[in-house]
Protein backbone atom coordinates (compact mmCIF):
# COMPACT_ATOMS: atom_id res chain seq x y z
CA UNK A 1 0.00 0.00 0.00
CA UNK A 2 2.95 2.36 0.56
CA UNK A 3 3.61 2.16 -3.16
CA UNK A 4 0.31 4.00 -3.66
CA UNK A 5 1.60 7.14 -1.91
CA UNK A 6 1.67 10.10 -4.35
CA UNK A 7 5.16 11.38 -5.14
CA UNK A 8 4.07 15.03 -5.47
CA UNK A 9 3.07 16.41 -2.08
CA UNK A 10 3.89 20.04 -2.85
CA UNK A 11 0.35 21.15 -2.05
CA UNK A 12 -0.95 20.90 1.52
CA UNK A 13 -4.34 19.59 0.39
CA UNK A 14 -2.64 16.50 -1.04
CA UNK A 15 -0.58 16.01 2.13
CA UNK A 16 -3.72 16.20 4.26
CA UNK A 17 -5.51 13.69 2.02
CA UNK A 18 -2.61 11.24 2.19
CA UNK A 19 -2.26 11.59 5.94
CA UNK A 20 -5.95 10.85 6.42
CA UNK A 21 -5.68 7.74 4.25
CA UNK A 22 -2.66 6.39 6.17
CA UNK A 23 -3.47 7.57 9.70
CA UNK A 24 -4.77 4.26 11.04
CA UNK A 25 -1.95 2.31 9.36
CA UNK A 26 0.63 4.59 10.99
CA UNK A 27 -0.88 4.01 14.43
CA UNK A 28 -0.43 0.26 13.99
CA UNK A 29 3.24 0.16 12.98
CA UNK A 30 5.63 -1.91 15.08
CA UNK A 31 7.51 0.97 16.74
CA UNK A 32 7.87 1.12 20.51
CA UNK A 33 6.66 4.73 20.69
CA UNK A 34 3.54 4.04 18.64
CA UNK A 35 2.55 1.36 21.16
CA UNK A 36 2.31 3.85 24.04
CA UNK A 37 -1.36 4.00 25.09
CA UNK A 38 -3.39 7.18 24.89
CA UNK A 39 -6.62 6.23 26.62
CA UNK A 40 -7.72 8.95 29.03
CA UNK A 41 -5.67 11.68 27.38
CA UNK A 42 -7.24 14.73 25.81
CA UNK A 43 -5.86 14.92 22.26
CA UNK A 44 -6.88 17.68 19.85
CA UNK A 45 -5.92 18.73 16.32
CA UNK A 46 -6.66 22.09 14.73
CA UNK A 47 -5.88 24.27 11.73
CA UNK A 48 -5.75 28.02 12.27
CA UNK A 49 -4.75 30.95 10.07
CA UNK A 50 -1.82 32.88 11.54
CA UNK A 51 -0.92 36.57 11.22
CA UNK A 52 0.81 35.91 7.88
CA UNK A 53 -2.36 34.35 6.47
CA UNK A 54 -0.96 30.79 6.54
CA UNK A 55 -2.97 27.76 7.63
CA UNK A 56 -1.00 26.20 10.50
CA UNK A 57 -1.73 22.67 11.73
CA UNK A 58 -1.23 22.03 15.42
CA UNK A 59 -1.83 19.23 17.89
CA UNK A 60 -2.00 18.95 21.67
CA UNK A 61 -1.89 16.13 24.21
CA UNK A 62 -3.18 16.84 27.73
CA UNK A 63 -3.29 14.55 30.77
CA UNK A 64 -6.41 13.25 32.45
CA UNK A 65 -9.11 14.73 30.25
CA UNK A 66 -10.68 18.12 30.87
CA UNK A 67 -10.28 18.39 34.63
CA UNK A 68 -6.56 17.73 35.14
CA UNK A 69 -4.09 20.61 35.40
CA UNK A 70 -0.72 19.78 33.78
CA UNK A 71 2.46 19.94 35.83
CA UNK A 72 3.93 22.14 33.10
CA UNK A 73 3.64 22.81 29.36
CA UNK A 74 6.04 21.39 26.75
CA UNK A 75 6.23 22.96 23.27
CA UNK A 76 7.72 20.78 20.53
CA UNK A 77 9.63 21.94 17.44
CA UNK A 78 10.05 19.13 14.88
CA UNK A 79 13.02 18.28 12.69
CA UNK A 80 13.65 19.03 9.02
CA UNK A 81 11.17 17.36 6.69
CA UNK A 82 9.14 16.04 9.63
CA UNK A 83 5.67 16.46 11.09
CA UNK A 84 4.29 16.30 14.62
CA UNK A 85 1.86 13.52 13.63
CA UNK A 86 4.15 10.51 13.31
CA UNK A 87 6.51 8.93 15.89
CA UNK A 88 6.51 12.06 18.05
CA UNK A 89 2.92 11.10 18.88
CA UNK A 90 4.35 8.42 21.18
CA UNK A 91 6.71 10.82 22.93
CA UNK A 92 3.83 13.26 23.44
CA UNK A 93 1.61 10.52 24.88
CA UNK A 94 4.36 9.46 27.28
CA UNK A 95 4.84 13.04 28.45
CA UNK A 96 1.09 13.56 28.84
CA UNK A 97 0.74 10.31 30.79
CA UNK A 98 3.51 11.68 33.05
CA UNK A 99 1.41 14.79 33.72
CA UNK A 100 2.65 17.30 31.13
CA UNK A 101 0.68 19.22 28.54
CA UNK A 102 2.32 18.90 25.12
CA UNK A 103 1.79 21.24 22.17
CA UNK A 104 3.25 21.00 18.68
CA UNK A 105 2.74 22.40 15.21
CA UNK A 106 3.88 21.68 11.68
CA UNK A 107 6.03 24.44 10.20
CA UNK A 108 4.79 26.24 7.07
CA UNK A 109 5.65 23.99 4.12
CA UNK A 110 5.87 20.84 6.22
CA UNK A 111 3.41 18.21 7.36
CA UNK A 112 -0.17 19.45 7.40
CA UNK A 113 0.56 23.19 7.36
CA UNK A 114 0.16 25.37 4.29
CA UNK A 115 3.15 26.10 2.08
CA UNK A 116 5.28 24.57 -0.65
CA UNK A 117 6.54 21.23 0.64
CA UNK A 118 10.08 21.42 2.01
CA UNK A 119 10.53 25.12 1.28
CA UNK A 120 11.84 27.51 3.96
CA UNK A 121 12.18 31.01 2.49
CA UNK A 122 13.27 32.37 5.88
CA UNK A 123 14.04 30.60 9.14
CA UNK A 124 13.56 33.94 10.91
CA UNK A 125 9.96 34.09 9.64
CA UNK A 126 9.45 30.42 10.51
CA UNK A 127 10.67 31.15 14.04
CA UNK A 128 8.21 34.03 14.29
CA UNK A 129 5.38 31.72 13.19
CA UNK A 130 6.35 29.20 15.87
CA UNK A 131 6.71 31.84 18.59
CA UNK A 132 3.35 33.36 17.65
CA UNK A 133 1.53 30.04 17.90
CA UNK A 134 3.17 29.01 21.16
CA UNK A 135 2.47 32.41 22.72
CA UNK A 136 -1.23 32.06 21.92
CA UNK A 137 -1.29 28.70 23.70
CA UNK A 138 0.62 29.97 26.72
CA UNK A 139 -1.65 33.02 27.03
CA UNK A 140 -4.82 30.98 27.41
CA UNK A 141 -6.37 31.56 30.87
CA UNK A 142 -6.12 27.89 31.83
CA UNK A 143 -2.36 27.88 31.10
CA UNK A 144 -1.30 31.05 32.88
CA UNK A 145 1.10 30.44 35.72
CA UNK A 146 2.29 27.08 34.38
CA UNK A 147 5.97 26.62 33.60
CA UNK A 148 6.74 26.39 29.87
CA UNK A 149 9.52 24.40 28.21
CA UNK A 150 10.75 24.33 24.63
CA UNK A 151 11.54 20.92 23.14
CA UNK A 152 13.42 20.87 19.85
CA UNK A 153 14.83 18.03 17.78
CA UNK A 154 17.48 18.50 15.07
CA UNK A 155 16.29 21.53 13.02
CA UNK A 156 13.74 21.95 15.79
CA UNK A 157 16.62 22.43 18.22
CA UNK A 158 17.76 25.42 16.17
CA UNK A 159 14.19 26.73 16.02
CA UNK A 160 13.78 26.32 19.79
CA UNK A 161 17.01 28.24 20.42
CA UNK A 162 15.92 30.99 18.04
CA UNK A 163 12.54 31.22 19.82
CA UNK A 164 14.39 31.55 23.14
CA UNK A 165 16.69 34.27 21.76
CA UNK A 166 13.62 36.06 20.38
CA UNK A 167 11.77 35.72 23.71
CA UNK A 168 14.63 35.51 26.25
CA UNK A 169 12.48 35.94 29.37
CA UNK A 170 9.47 33.84 28.37
CA UNK A 171 10.70 30.26 28.85
CA UNK A 172 11.58 28.12 31.85
CA UNK A 173 13.91 25.72 30.04
CA UNK A 174 14.66 23.84 26.83
CA UNK A 175 15.14 20.21 25.88
CA UNK A 176 17.37 19.88 22.81
CA UNK A 177 17.74 16.54 21.03
CA UNK A 178 20.65 16.44 18.53
CA UNK A 179 20.17 20.19 17.92
CA UNK A 180 21.08 21.60 14.52
CA UNK A 181 23.68 24.06 15.77
CA UNK A 182 26.29 22.84 13.32
CA UNK A 183 26.24 20.29 10.52
CA UNK A 184 28.77 17.47 10.48
CA UNK A 185 31.49 18.18 7.90
CA UNK A 186 30.26 15.48 5.52
CA UNK A 187 26.87 17.26 5.25
CA UNK A 188 28.29 20.54 3.90
CA UNK A 189 29.39 20.90 0.22
CA UNK A 190 32.95 22.02 -0.44
CA UNK A 191 33.40 25.79 -0.69
CA UNK A 192 33.52 25.87 -4.50
CA UNK A 193 30.24 23.97 -4.85
CA UNK A 194 28.73 26.04 -2.06
CA UNK A 195 29.53 29.30 -3.90
CA UNK A 196 27.91 27.90 -7.04
CA UNK A 197 24.82 26.82 -5.11
CA UNK A 198 24.47 30.25 -3.50
CA UNK A 199 24.57 31.90 -6.90
CA UNK A 200 21.99 29.55 -8.39
CA UNK A 201 19.77 29.88 -5.28
CA UNK A 202 19.18 33.58 -5.93
CA UNK A 203 17.79 32.68 -9.36
CA UNK A 204 16.00 29.42 -8.52
CA UNK A 205 15.42 29.27 -4.75
CA UNK A 206 12.91 26.41 -4.88
CA UNK A 207 15.06 24.18 -7.08
CA UNK A 208 15.81 20.68 -5.75
CA UNK A 209 19.46 20.11 -6.59
CA UNK A 210 21.34 20.13 -3.28
CA UNK A 211 23.52 16.98 -3.12
CA UNK A 212 22.35 14.66 -0.37
CA UNK A 213 22.90 11.19 1.02
CA UNK A 214 20.48 8.59 2.34
CA UNK A 215 19.32 10.46 5.43
CA UNK A 216 17.44 7.57 7.03
CA UNK A 217 20.47 5.29 6.75
CA UNK A 218 22.68 8.01 8.24
CA UNK A 219 20.27 8.95 11.04
CA UNK A 220 18.66 5.61 12.05
CA UNK A 221 20.89 3.01 13.69
CA UNK A 222 18.24 0.28 14.04
CA UNK A 223 17.67 -1.36 10.60
CA UNK A 224 14.11 -2.30 11.50
CA UNK A 225 13.24 1.30 12.26
CA UNK A 226 14.79 2.43 8.97
CA UNK A 227 12.12 0.38 7.22
CA UNK A 228 9.38 1.89 9.40
CA UNK A 229 10.41 5.41 8.38
CA UNK A 230 8.68 4.77 5.05
CA UNK A 231 5.34 4.97 6.88
CA UNK A 232 5.93 8.65 7.56
CA UNK A 233 4.13 9.29 4.31
CA UNK A 234 3.95 13.10 4.45
CA UNK A 235 7.55 13.68 5.47
CA UNK A 236 9.66 15.63 2.99
CA UNK A 237 12.09 13.03 1.63
CA UNK A 238 13.17 14.63 -1.65
CA UNK A 239 16.37 16.47 -2.48
CA UNK A 240 16.59 19.65 -0.43
CA UNK A 241 15.43 22.87 -2.05
CA UNK A 242 18.29 25.30 -2.59
CA UNK A 243 17.13 28.18 -0.44
CA UNK A 244 16.00 25.84 2.33
CA UNK A 245 19.47 24.29 2.53
CA UNK A 246 21.16 27.69 2.59
CA UNK A 247 18.79 28.97 5.29
CA UNK A 248 19.64 25.97 7.44
CA UNK A 249 23.37 26.51 6.92
CA UNK A 250 23.07 30.25 7.62
CA UNK A 251 21.16 29.52 10.81
CA UNK A 252 23.79 27.12 12.13
CA UNK A 253 26.46 29.75 11.50
CA UNK A 254 24.34 32.35 13.29
CA UNK A 255 23.71 30.12 16.29
CA UNK A 256 27.38 29.13 16.61
CA UNK A 257 28.10 32.83 17.22
CA UNK A 258 25.33 33.14 19.81
CA UNK A 259 25.90 30.15 22.10
CA UNK A 260 26.93 32.44 24.97
CA UNK A 261 23.55 34.20 24.77
CA UNK A 262 21.61 31.03 25.62
CA UNK A 263 20.46 31.78 29.15
CA UNK A 264 17.71 29.31 30.05
CA UNK A 265 18.00 25.92 31.82
CA UNK A 266 19.07 23.27 29.33
CA UNK A 267 18.86 19.54 28.80
CA UNK A 268 20.98 18.62 25.77
CA UNK A 269 20.87 15.05 24.41
CA UNK A 270 23.05 13.85 21.54
CA UNK A 271 24.24 10.60 20.00
CA UNK A 272 28.03 10.37 19.95
CA UNK A 273 27.94 8.66 16.53
CA UNK A 274 25.75 11.38 14.95
CA UNK A 275 27.03 12.20 11.44
CA UNK A 276 24.23 14.67 10.63
CA UNK A 277 24.55 17.34 13.34
CA UNK A 278 27.88 17.63 15.09
CA UNK A 279 27.80 16.45 18.74
CA UNK A 280 30.90 18.55 19.46
CA UNK A 281 28.76 21.68 19.12
CA UNK A 282 26.30 20.34 21.68
CA UNK A 283 29.32 20.11 23.96
CA UNK A 284 30.24 23.69 23.04
CA UNK A 285 26.67 24.83 23.73
CA UNK A 286 26.83 23.17 27.12
CA UNK A 287 30.12 24.90 27.92
CA UNK A 288 29.29 28.37 26.53
CA UNK A 289 25.62 28.77 27.50
CA UNK A 290 25.41 31.45 30.18
CA UNK A 291 22.92 29.52 32.34
CA UNK A 292 24.17 27.58 35.36
CA UNK A 293 21.36 25.01 35.27
CA UNK A 294 22.37 22.81 32.34
CA UNK A 295 22.89 19.15 31.63
CA UNK A 296 24.51 17.33 28.71
CA UNK A 297 23.66 13.68 28.08
CA UNK A 298 25.66 11.83 25.42
CA UNK A 299 24.69 8.35 24.19
CA UNK A 300 27.57 6.20 23.00
CA UNK A 301 27.18 4.68 19.49
CA UNK A 302 23.79 6.39 19.03
CA UNK A 303 22.99 8.07 15.71
CA UNK A 304 21.11 11.30 14.95
CA UNK A 305 17.51 10.17 15.38
CA UNK A 306 17.55 9.38 19.10
CA UNK A 307 13.75 9.25 19.38
CA UNK A 308 12.95 7.39 16.15
CA UNK A 309 15.83 5.31 14.91
CA UNK A 310 17.58 3.79 17.91
CA UNK A 311 16.92 0.48 19.64
CA UNK A 312 13.89 0.31 21.92
CA UNK A 313 16.23 0.39 24.93
CA UNK A 314 17.97 3.60 23.86
CA UNK A 315 14.68 5.30 22.96
CA UNK A 316 13.24 4.35 26.34
CA UNK A 317 16.34 5.73 28.07
CA UNK A 318 16.20 9.04 26.15
CA UNK A 319 12.48 9.55 26.86
CA UNK A 320 13.08 8.59 30.50
CA UNK A 321 15.91 11.13 30.78
CA UNK A 322 13.61 13.85 29.44
CA UNK A 323 10.82 13.03 31.88
CA UNK A 324 13.26 12.77 34.81
CA UNK A 325 14.64 16.23 34.00
CA UNK A 326 11.13 17.71 33.82
CA UNK A 327 10.04 15.90 37.00
CA UNK A 328 13.10 17.17 38.88
CA UNK A 329 12.38 20.75 37.88
CA UNK A 330 8.71 20.32 38.84
CA UNK A 331 9.65 18.87 42.22
CA UNK A 332 12.04 21.77 42.92
CA UNK A 333 9.40 24.31 41.94
CA UNK A 334 6.67 22.54 43.93
CA UNK A 335 8.86 22.46 47.05
CA UNK A 336 9.38 26.23 47.07
CA UNK A 337 7.58 27.99 49.95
Amino acid sequence: MLSDTPTNLDNVSERRRVREAFKEIQHQIDHCLMKIPYEGLKIEESIEVNSRGLEIFSKSWLPGGNSATPKALVFYCHGYGETCTFVFEGVARKLALSGYGVFALDYPGFGLSQGLHGYIPSLDLLTSDVAEHFSKVRDKPEHRGLRSYLFGQSLGGAVALKVHLKQPNDWDGAILVAPMVKFAENMVPNWILLKILIGVAHLFPKLKIVPHQNFVKMAFRDPKKRDLAAYNVIAYKDTARLWTALECLRTTQELERCLHKVALPLLILHGEADVVTDPSVSKALYEKASCQDKKLRLYGDAYHSLLEGETDEVISTVVGDIISWLDHRHAVEFSKP
